[in-house]
């Protein structure tokens, strides 16, 4: 979770105005705030995230502590394709988390009949990792999702208007509700999408996956 630090200045004359950060991590937004308490002249520290919510830092510790052994800091990537020859689509996502101090990828793909287009595709694909992250038990939490799908990336953030596939938007809207998930879609380049693109098109050749590996930071 991003979050923007609001608080106010007091001088020792007894000057006062307010200040607040650029967004940051929550976790270095904490450590900034704790680090602010200390010098005495900040007063009214507050915590604002996205949705412009606002956090104590009581509150902000307790969520951190609340997710550390949940899955968080989330991002998802997803791609689907369709095959005109056979009417076979693959559907493929990939999932970033962080868990326990450790981080992680979660790989999955699945073939699937009966749709029409590549975009129905798409749309089942971001349903595919919605499924996932319904597995790993993700709930009220920020999640981001990068697609590179006009259609699916633009209705799911509300930017175009309903269309034949507005059904799959809605039932992508329901899930995200169940889950209490706050998501935020954004368009990236198929060139940054590779993997969820190889997942889809492994899946069209039958080729199933699914894998879940620690990430590891090279020195």
């Amino acid at each position: 979770m991003k979050i923007r630090i609001e608080w106010t200045y007091k001088t020792p004359k007894g000057e006062e105005t307010v200040f607040i950060s650029e967004e940051m991590l929550a976790i270095k937004g904490l450590l900034i705030a704790e680090d602010l308490e200390r010098t005495g002249r900040a007063k009214n520290i507050m915590f604002i995230d996205k949705f412009d919510s606002m956090w104590t830092i009581k509150e902000l510790k307790g969520y951190l502590k609340g997710i550390e052994t949940e899955p968080h800091n989330i991002t998802v990537y997803f791609d689907g394709g369709f095959d005109r020859g056979t009417n076979s689509s693959g559907l493929g996502c990939v999932i970033y988390y962080d868990q326990s101090g450790k981080s992680y990828r979660l790989r999955r793909n699945a073939a699937m009949e009966n749709l029409v287009s590549n975009n129905e595709a798409e749309y089942a694909a971001l349903h595919l990792s919605l499924l996932e992250l319904e597995h790993l038990n993700v709930h009220h939490l920020p999640v981001r999702f990068f697609g590179d799908s006009n259609v699916v990336i633009n209705q799911m953030s509300g930017d175009w208007p309903e269309s034949i596939l507005s059904g799959w938007a809605e039932r992508i809207d329901g899930k995200l509700q169940d889950l209490g998930i706050q998501a935020e879609f954004e368009l990236v380049p198929r060139k940054a999408n590779a993997e969820a693109d190889r997942l889809a098109t492994q899946a069209l050749k039958g080729i199933e996956i699914i894998a879940t590996s620690e990430m590891t930071t090279e020195l």
